[in-house]
């Protein structure tokens, strides 16, 4: 919840200048709030910036006043969706129940889900960081096929690490992802665990991410505070410059 449209239209403009030829280069997805996705979407058609939103519902319609279905992000040139934040989980209370409802609806719909999980301070203090992880991701993708996980990114974003400046070490994420890769690899499949894109959130920063993304495990970043600006954005997008 940062910015208004005007902060938006600049941002996504200087993007598409700066990586509207991103041949070679990693894969990028913006996901401004929901009253900018469609002037955003209008600014980076034509260009390789992919378009994602922050949350959605999982109901087609109906009365769920202030949510956004899975038809009304499509409409905007929406492709994929961060689902289960930490921030929706601990502050809005959305809980694992929710979150593989909501992966289901962008499945049906043809939206990429960005699954996000990851424990808060006080969890990898009492050293219970594996038990949360799997149970986000056991409850998370019930009743989901291999083919179905397959389509998903999944996002590591250790709570404490998020807005606070305090970054995992690469060592300390590389384990976490490592054990997720294993977690889908014993769910879906070698193919699907060894295929699957495992993002790494928290404190993301233009001085950190190269030695992130040198990891066996970690095959992108989700990136929070840092995206806010073109300058750092674009310093992340091209860290092996």
């Amino acid at each position: 919840m940062n910015g208004l449209l005007k902060d938006a239209r600049d941002l996504a403009a200087g993007l598409r200048k700066e990586l509207g030829d991103n041949a070679g280069g990693p894969e990028v997805l913006v996901c401004p709030p929901f009253l900018a996705l469609e002037a955003v979407h209008q600014i980076l058609a034509g260009s390789p910036i992919r378009l994602g939103a922050q949350d959605v519902h999982w109901e087609a319609k109906g009365a769920f006043t202030g949510e956004v279905s899975p038809a009304m992000l499509q409409e905007v040139g929406v492709a994929a969706v961060i689902v289960g934040h930490s921030e929706r989980r601990h502050v809005m209370g959305e809980t694992n129940e929710m979150v593989n409802r909501k992966l289901k609806a962008c499945l049906a719909a043809n939206l990429q889900p960005i699954l996000c999980i990851g424990e808060l301070l006080e969890e990898r203090n009492m050293g219970v960081t594996r038990e949360v992880v799997e149970r986000q991701i056991s409850k998370g993708l019930d009743g989901l096929t291999p083919d179905e996980v397959a389509r998903l990114v999944l996002a590591y974003e250790p709570v404490w690490a998020i807005g606070t400046g305090k970054t995992a070490t690469p060592r300390q994420a590389e384990e976490v992802h490592h054990y997720v890769r294993k977690l889908i690899t014993q769910r879906a499949g070698e193919a699907v665990g060894q295929g699957i894109r495992i993002l790494y959130g928290g404190s993301v920063s233009p001085d950190n991410v190269k030695e992130l993304m040198a990891e066996e495990d970690i095959d992108g970043a989700l990136v929070g505070g840092a995206s806010l600006k073109v300058d750092s954005f674009v310093k992340i997008a091209r860290y092996k410059s």
